[in-house]
This record gives structure tokens, sequence and C-alpha cells, in this order.
């Protein structure tokens, strides 16, 4: 059976990429603060990146800050991915960056929003609340999740860094990863594990050698490309999709930029697979 992993490697074959264009379309950069507005930057992005695309990121609080308009908006930029992708003849998943989490019913619900109403391929999760707050959404077998792991953002240490585990002493985000790769029965269990923390990617990576992860940071963050690839690369070169949004949306030429950082991603990738 296909699975959601299994869908993004065929795609990461079909496009030579990692890249992850985000579509965070802030108030700022649109041609008018509305749902409409929001819709116009989404779908010019799509139509310039996604030959280049190995997935899509919405960020739906973008979307939800205009209500049900926003909703209508997300589901009709989830549509035009999947017309680039049918015209392209390679499926460009959909990465919905939600960061939901919670448990029995209202989880379900959560997995049926992301999955059967929006279309989205894959959604990001908090783990917090313990496997049962994952399992609705790992029932779909085609669709993924990845798991809040060691973020980016400068308060990541205030939990994450938190030491647990009394016998074998570790930081929480490491025992999440350690869970991640036993929970991963379906091949459809990823981390997000932000491209600012090198030491945390480079941890992470032993204690789940064979999972996805999904790396912002690079760029607008301060995250280093190289440095990042180097701790989170797969021995494979595969294994991490690469998130950047402000570095190709507010670019000059949006389809130029995406261009350049493929191409920049899968260099850095060649030269460490051939260093190994």
């Amino acid at each position: 059976m296909e699975t959601f992993f299994s869908f993004l490697e065929k795609r990461v074959d079909d496009c030579s990429s990692l890249l992850c264009v985000g579509l965070d379309p802030h108030l700022s950069d649109l041609p008018e603060p509305t749902a409409a507005g929001a819709l116009t930057f989404s779908l010019n992005l799509i139509k310039q990146t996604a030959p280049y695309a190995a997935a899509f990121k919405p960020n739906t609080a973008f979307f939800e800050q205009f209500g049900a308009d926003g909703w209508t908006a997300l589901r009709q930029v989830v549509e035009a991915v999947q017309a680039e992708s049918d015209r392209l003849g390679s499926m460009i998943p959909v990465v919905l960056d939600a960061k939901r989490g919670d448990i029995a019913s209202t989880a379900e619900a959560y997995a049926k929003s992301a999955f059967v109403t929006l279309g989205a391929h894959a959604i990001t999760l908090s783990p917090y609340l313990g496997k049962d707050s994952i399992d609705p959404f790992i029932q779909f077998p085609e669709k993924g999740v990845f798991l809040l792991c060691k973020t980016s953002n400068p308060g990541a240490g205030d939990l994450q860094d938190l030491t647990v585990n009394g016998q074998s002493p570790m930081p929480l985000y490491e025992h999440v990863a350690r869970l991640a790769d036993t929970w991963n029965t379906g091949n459809n269990i990823g981390l997000v594990v932000g491209a600012t923390q090198p030491e945390a990617l480079a941890r992470v990576r032993a204690a789940a050698p064979s999972l996805w992860f999904l790396a912002p940071g690079v760029g607008a963050q301060g995250g280093d490309l190289e440095t990042a690839l180097k701790a989170g690369l797969r021995k494979d070169g595969k294994g991490m999709l690469i998130p950047v949004s402000r570095a190709i949306s507010r670019a000059a030429n949006p389809a130029l930029a995406a261009a350049e950082l493929r191409d920049e991603i899968l260099e850095v990738c060649r030269a460490i697979f051939l260093a190994r």
C-alpha cells in the first residue's frame, strides 16, 4: 500500500528537490487584507514555484484569520496544488501547518477537517497529549503527520530541552523522536526539527534514522542550510524537507528564487553525500 512518505519520495525524485514552499500570506504582503488577497498571493506562488517544490506548506493561521472565507480560500489553495500536480504529472504533497493536538472525537474531527474536507496530504501536530492524540490522523494510511519535536523558536527550550528518563537521561525532544520512531509502523510519521538547531538535528537523526524531518528556519530565521543538511540528512541523502517562505514570496522573481534554492540544496546534498 502507498503511504504518504512513499508519495513524497516519488515527488522528491521527480523534481530533484527537497524544497518545501511555504504559503504564508502575511497581511503586509497581500494586494488587499482579505481572503481573496490571500488566495491571489498563494495562487501566484503555486504557479511560479510548482516545478521546484517537493511540497507546499500553507500555514492555516493566515487563512483562519479571515473566517469562513479564509477556509474557502485554503481549500482552493489545496485544489490549485492538485491542478499543478496534474499538469506536471507528479503529485505535489500539501503539508498543512496547523499544529493541532487533541484527543478522542476532537482529534477525529481535526483529522477529517484536514484530510477529507480540505484534502491536504499531511499535517503538523503537537505530540504532547500522547499517541492517542495522533492515532486518528495516522488511521489514514496515505496521509502523513509531522510531530513537533525540536522547534526553531527562541522559547523552544522552555519545555523541549527538559531532561527526562531517569535511567537514560535525555532531552524531552529526543524522547519524542524515539517515540515517533516506534510509532511509525505505517510509514506516515515525521518530525518537525528546526534548522536553527543543528546539534538537536544530529541527536534527533541518531534517535530516528529513517524518519523524514520538516526543518524550518533556513532564511529569515537565520538557520544555515549546509550546517542543517549535514546534521539532519539521512544516509541516502534524503529525509529532510526545507521549508522556505519569505525568501521566495518576497523575491522580485519567486520562480527564480525557488529554482536557485532548489539548486543550492541539491549542490549541498551532493557534496555531503560524496564526502560520506
